[in-house]
């Protein structure tokens, strides 16, 4: 398809990272942000715990639950929990794209803990889930973003583990069911699926989790943001509003208005629905065209927030691996330069393809409006 598309996408806004604002978003939205009051004011305390409630009422996370506001986005909540929780136990690691080989350079490399083993599989594929040892502690990614694989549902974790499972579910919160009961630690930012801002963490703690924390002193110094405990005992301050450090009263507006909006359009059923929808635009556009494939082959394990696409081409196939790459860049460039598709190229280190987000903040319209200038630009790659 040569021919330059008639209809664009509304909204071009189609990065994994930070996501699309919800439909109809605008500035006005954070008219009523508190900025230049303290966050430890009435008022600014008030509306970091609605966060926290409107959060846990939309996924559905059990009563015992902690939920914390925490600072440097999802890496901050992760890195909280695994550097306040493992060394009790031998860990297990499992890496099939990039943040789960962070985490695993994170626990092999800086914790240096020397009972670590790493579960591994290429992108495009999820390891052995049945090979994984619940003696130990396990840290996984839920929703691989960089790689779009997702783990499928959570019968793989047993109720009676005596590790704790720690889950990193940042592009899966509020875009997946989680079994809350199997997960101790679980983590997100506002910047993904409702299209908050950057720089804010989310760290729920199982009953188990708080536990470990209140029975286990890691050997190695904590940082202040870090610290979760106060004389043996969990501190409940965080969770109750008392963030660690300062947050943004421009950004919890904004997560205020996505949450808000999560609930208009039908809590978690609805925005699972509105991801679902948008993966079947690109499912059904990819089954009539012959030079595009998804990374992930089993539908299984395809999530349904970080799409990511193969060019399966046979011409394409035959460029070398430089080649390969530059055309990649170049189908995503001209999209970008179009103002039709903005930060869709793939995640640096994957194989060369498309990433596209399908977040329930992205409209199903602008999906359908896409898929016609995705033809066009890899139509021009193949004729220049």
């Amino acid at each position: 398809m040569t021919t330059t598309p008639g209809l664009r996408p509304k909204s071009p806004h189609f990065s994994s990272g930070p996501c699309a604002k919800r439909p109809g978003w605008s500035l006005k939205a954070l008219e009523d942000a508190l900025v230049g009051r303290s966050h430890r004011s009435k008022e600014g305390k008030a509306r970091l715990v609605e966060v926290i409630e409107r959060s846990r009422t939309i996924l559905g996370m059990p009563a015992d639950y902690r939920l914390a506001i925490v600072p440097a986005s999802d890496t901050g909540a992760v890195e909280m929990a695994l550097w306040s929780l493992l060394g009790a136990r031998p860990v297990e690691v499992l890496a099939w794209e990039s943040f789960g080989e962070g985490w695993a350079t994170d626990i092999v490399k800086q914790l240096r803990l020397k009972d670590a083993r790493v579960l591994k599989a290429p992108y495009g594929l999820l390891p052995d889930l049945k090979a994984v040892d619940w003696a130990r502690d396990v840290v996984f990614t839920w929703n691989g973003t960089t790689s779009g694989v997702k783990i499928p549902d959570g019968s793989w974790i047993p109720d009676d583990r005596d590790g704790l499972a720690i889950c990193d579910a940042t592009s899966a919160a509020f875009a997946m069911e989680l079994p809350w009961p199997k997960l101790d630690v679980v983590t997100w930012s506002w910047q993904k699926v409702l299209g908050g801002e950057a720089q804010h963490g989310m760290l729920a703690l199982s009953p188990r989790a708080v536990q470990r924390l209140e029975s286990y002193v890691p050997p190695w110094p904590l940082p202040k943001l870090f610290r979760m405990t106060k004389g043996g005992k969990l501190d409940e301050a965080p969770f109750k509003g008392d963030t660690i450090n300062t947050p943004s009263m421009l950004a919890v507006e904004d997560a205020l208005d996505g949450l808000r909006w999560a609930e208009r359009v039908g809590g978690l059923k609805g925005l699972i629905a509105r991801s679902q929808a948008n993966l079947k635009v690109l499912t059904d556009w990819v089954d009539r065209t012959g030079w595009v494939g998804f990374l992930v082959k089993d539908p299984v394990t395809r999530s349904s927030t970080s799409v990511c696409l193969s060019f399966v081409d046979p011409w394409f196939l035959g460029q070398s691996e430089a080649a390969q790459a530059a055309i990649a860049k170049g189908v995503a460039s001209a999209l970008e330069k179009e103002g039709v598709a903005y930060d869709i190229a793939s995640y640096r280190d994957a194989p060369p393809g498309l990433r596209i987000w399908c977040g329930a903040t992205v409209e199903a319209a602008d999906l359908e409006a896409l898929t016609p200038w995705l033809d066009w630009a890899y139509a021009r790659a193949r004729a220049a």
